[in-house]
């Protein structure tokens, strides 16, 4: 089985830690985003991969490269000229997907056994299965209703069945569910010809629905494990806390490191004198005297000056943040100085 991870995405709202490497290369402990979705494909017996590129696509085929040197399977990268959608850019694979393929969001942290998903699919006989997460607020996601039989009413304690409606970022009042598309999907082939070729499409705002219209079955599967939309720095962070705390339960390997007290994660080098509380401190990145760093995440070679606080913030690489500093909801781009005594808060800091 083939496998596909759409990897176009700009990731605007990360914004600057994108302005240099597009959303799925940003790193979660060390490790890029992407990585842990070709390892859920990989684990799951799945042997060729096709990444679909588009922004900062260079950093993508240089991992490719990487991943064919050092990954069992078979890599490769189809670069869309301009941005496709989607179900465009997979569409452009069209006389390669000749059989059942899997495609998967790049841009989302995954850990799940796969191979029920490829399982329910089959004895389904679903033209699309969808891959589901349960939320608290599914007021930010497009929520699907599910039923037990095709065609049938909509249950909302079902964990997997049929879908039979699809809705947009609901109001609480009309939310019929609270479980997400999770941006992952086993699809098979025939569905393709109802991609418009040359065309920016959508799966989920524009191709499922109308196979839905179709009468065409449609599956769908709560996932295990673990999965994220780390869309935005508060996401990614709370990704990061999350791994941390279930690294016992993982299939992937946690880089080395140590908890503080505070059950921050502190990689090899970093300096402990400081209240590290639910924060990462990545590789070779420094930390001060009496800091207090918060909730955040400092990415590798960064160094932060004696009396800092730092706090809800996302600082890039190779950042050097002065004594006496505080930030507060910031976003700090790759290569960036800031002076002592400054003081930042809800801002994205580029250089």
């Amino acid at each position: 089985m083939i496998g596909v991870i759409m990897a176009g995405g700009k990731g605007t709202r990360l914004y600057p830690l994108t302005a240099n490497r597009p959303k799925p290369l940003v790193q979660v402990l060390g490790k890029p985003v992407i990585g842990y979705v070709s390892d859920a494909l990989l684990d799951a017996g799945i042997d060729e991969v096709i990444l679909t590129t588009g922004y900062q696509g260079e950093g993508l085929i240089s991992l490719v490269e990487d991943w064919n040197h050092n990954k069992p399977g078979k890599f490769s990268v189809s670069n869309e000229d301009r941005p496709m959608g989607t179900a465009g850019s997979v569409k452009l694979l069209q006389n390669r997907l000749t059989d059942t393929f899997i495609v998967a969001s790049g841009d989302a942290i995954l850990s799940s056994n796969l191979e029920d998903l490829i399982a329910a699919h089959k004895l389904s006989n679903a033209k699309v299965t969808m891959a589901l997460w349960e939320v608290e607020d599914p007021t930010q996601f497009g929520i699907v209703g599910l039923s037990s039989q095709l065609n049938g009413q909509i249950d909302a304690k079902l964990s997997e069945g049929y879908i039979t409606k699809f809705l947009e970022k609901p109001s609480l009042e009309d939310a019929f569910s609270n479980v997400i598309n999770a941006g992952l999907y086993i699809i098979e082939p025939e569905v393709l010809e109802y991609i418009p070729f040359d065309t920016k499409y959508d799966f989920s705002k524009e191709l499922f629905p109308k196979l839905l219209q179709l009468g065409w079955p449609l599956y769908a599967m709560k996932l295990d494990g673990l999965w994220f939309d780390v869309g935005t720095p508060s996401e990614l962070i709370r990704a990061q806390n999350e791994l941390i705390a279930k690294r016992m339960e993982l299939p992937f390997t946690i880089p080395p490191g140590k908890l503080t007290p505070e059950s921050g994660y502190v990689f090899d080098t970093a300096e402990t004198q400081s209240k590290i509380i639910e924060s990462v401190i990545c590789h070779q990145a420094l930390v001060g005297k009496n800091c207090r760093i918060e909730n955040s995440l400092i990415m590798n070679h960064s160094i932060i000056g004696d009396n800092t606080i730092v706090r809800n913030s996302v600082v890039g690489n190779n950042v050097k943040i002065g004594s006496d500093c505080s930030l507060t909801g910031c976003v700090v781009g790759d290569n960036v100085s800031i002076e002592n005594n400054a003081n930042f808060c809800e801002k994205k800091i580029d250089s």
